[in-house]
């Protein structure tokens, strides 16, 4: 893992087209900001951990415990 030490408005670059911005620090709180181009999928790790969990139980699944995407969706 690279630890590297930034200021409130310092940026880092992963790669090109990526850029983290430290937006500001408040006590133990930092806001960051993440420019990314669109097709880069940008998520809090709990939510990451969630969507792969289901993702792994759809897979898993037999396909009569799945719901049917295409199946009429009635409404009263």
């Amino acid at each position: 893992m690279l630890i590297i030490t930034r200021r409130a408005g310092e940026k880092i670059m992963l790669g090109d087209d990526i850029v983290v911005e430290v937006m500001e620090i408040v006590g133990s709180t930092v806001r960051v900001g993440i420019q990314a181009p669109r097709a880069v999928p940008v998520y809090r790790e709990e939510l990451w951990d969630l969507i792969r969990a289901e993702n792994e139980a759809a897979a898993s699944a037999a396909p009569d415990e799945v719901a049917d995407p295409f199946a009429r969706v009635t409404t009263v």
